[in-house]
């Protein structure tokens, strides 16, 4: 894959910096392309060079977060429950902003969020439902993984809205456990 331009990523990051800080502000629904590009200092022809338009670069900025947890995910299956969330409230703490404007915004662009992050928790626990303890007999797999998808992002919504109270690896002990026991 070829290295994006520096001005590129500069100009793209700028973008999504202003769209976060306007969520902070008002609902996506009302924000203009113009109020993204006077936020970013930058024209609004610049803006449509990088994206079609407001949702395709909310689209790209929540799609960029996500690919980020998904490449978490990728190892984070080969270590135990508690070990393996560690990493994942520390990228959450990290990328506040992002998270608590996503989780605290109104309009179709957080609703969008939260139905990619619950649908990638689901599909992050598919491999981990335990068959073999006769635990979950009598359990179909898709309440399962409704269960516990939704147990997991509403914990991460939680923590962000309440300020993050407790420390990642806190979170992650305790979050490991109860997914431990439901899975």
């Amino acid at each position: 894959m070829a290295k994006l331009d520096r001005r590129i990523q500069k100009t793209q990051e700028a973008l999504k910096n202003a769209v976060i800080e306007l969520m902070g502000e008002k609902d996506f629904d009302n924000i203009t392309i113009q109020d993204i590009a006077d936020r970013a200092n930058l024209n609004r022809g610049t803006i449509y060079l990088h994206y079609q338009d407001k949702y395709d670069l909310l689209d790209k900025l929540i799609e960029s977060h996500i690919n980020e947890i998904a490449e978490m995910d990728k190892w984070a299956c080969d270590e135990e429950w508690m070990d393996a969330f560690i990493p994942y409230f520390e990228y959450f703490k990290q990328n506040h902003l992002f998270f608590s404007t996503m989780l605290t915004s109104k309009g179709a662009g957080p609703s969008y969020f939260r139905t990619r992050l619950l649908a990638h928790c689901i599909a992050g626990f598919q491999c981990e439902i335990d068959r073999e303890s006769g635990k979950n007999n009598n359990l179909k797999d898709d309440v399962i993984l409704q269960f516990a998808g939704t147990a997991y992002a509403g914990v991460i919504e939680w923590w962000i809205i309440n300020g993050m109270p407790y420390p990642p690896e806190v979170m992650a002990k305790q979050v490991g456990v109860l997914l431990e026991r439901s899975l």
